[in-house]
């Protein structure tokens, strides 16, 4: 699943690429007429997206931000269309067509190659801009989320209400993250870091990355882990979440930017997927491995990560 990085990165894209243009035209093949009852208000359930169509027709796209691990684009009309690429979602801007007989949408041809790249192939929905271009949700398994809201309903709506504080705010001091940690005392490390109401935007690639700098152990109990610790995985998860975006997001799986392109972090991989390889931390002997904690893999070298609990 995209993470703080990647969906920071696409925003930037966004910000690069849409902003300031105008909505002609949407489309989907997600809507149903009886969605189930989580998706009524999204754009897989018809009436929904009727309106939702009628409303951002003709919008100004202002600006697109990110908050936790939603894309928050604001329109002309103070309505905001909400995005969570889930699993296997990502955005792409460029110029496409419409093959009416597939009901499928593919890249013109003279785009350019990154835009044909297999995981981009997955289409779902679709916006039409003034400029003659588009913005397309790539997401082969369709669990992806789109949907609207009024500005002043946005912190309060469903989607963002249980949503804790960003990791990166410079207001987003050691003290907070301790506090943060504290309200599940004795859970396993890890599912505190991925419980998007204690911190948001991390998941499961970042967190092992984090615990493995710091030399935490994914099943460590936070209120068991030292003071001097905890500042270290304060600090880890700084400079493990800014690395993300500096190589502009991971694709080890679906993940491409706005421009259908590859991030690069997972060439920079310490613990993540490098199960049975060498611990690379200096003077350390052990074996990464991998496990399942809460329903989730964890890749960890339990020789120099110590266990807390």
């Amino acid at each position: 699943m995209p993470e703080l990085p990647e969906v920071t990165t696409t925003v930037n894209g966004l910000n690069k690429t849409i902003k300031g243009l105008t909505i002609f035209g949407v489309w989907t093949d997600l809507a149903k007429d009886n969605p189930i009852k989580q998706f009524e208000n999204t754009i897989k359930s018809k009436k929904f997206f009727t309106q939702f169509k009628k409303d951002i027709l003709n919008q100004k796209i202002i600006k697109s931000e990110r908050r936790a691990k939603n894309i928050l684009i604001s329109l002309s009309n103070n309505k905001i269309i909400l995005i969570h690429l889930k699993m296997t979602g990502h955005l792409i801007y460029g110029k496409y067509r419409y093959i009416r007989k597939d009901n499928k949408w593919t890249p013109h041809e003279k785009e350019r190659e990154s835009l044909k790249d297999p995981y981009n192939r997955f289409i779902h929905f679709v916006i039409e801009f003034s400029n003659g271009k588009h913005l397309v949700f790539c997401d082969s398994r369709k669990f992806g989320k789109v949907t609207l809201i009024n500005e002043r309903d946005l912190k309060s709506s469903l989607h963002l209400k249980n949503i804790g504080p960003e990791p990166l705010e410079e207001s987003f001091l050691f003290e907070n993250f301790k506090e943060r940690l504290y309200k599940k005392p004795n859970k396993n490390i890890k599912t505190v870091l991925m419980d998007q109401s204690v911190v948001a935007g991390v998941g499961n690639i970042y967190s092992d990355e984090m615990l493995w700098l710091a030399g935490i152990h994914p099943e460590s109990h936070p209120i068991k882990i030292p003071g001097a610790k905890l500042l270290l995985l304060y600090k880890s998860m700084k400079d493990v979440l800014n690395k993300g975006i500096d190589f502009k997001g991971d694709s080890m799986s679906d993940y491409r930017n706005i421009n259908g392109e590859r991030g690069e972090f997972q060439n920079h991989h310490n613990v993540y997927q490098k199960k049975d390889e060498r611990c690379n931390k200096k003077n350390c002997r052990g074996v990464i491995i991998r496990k399942v904690i809460n329903g989730r893999g964890a890749h960890f070298c339990d020789t120099c990560q110590k266990n807390y609990k």
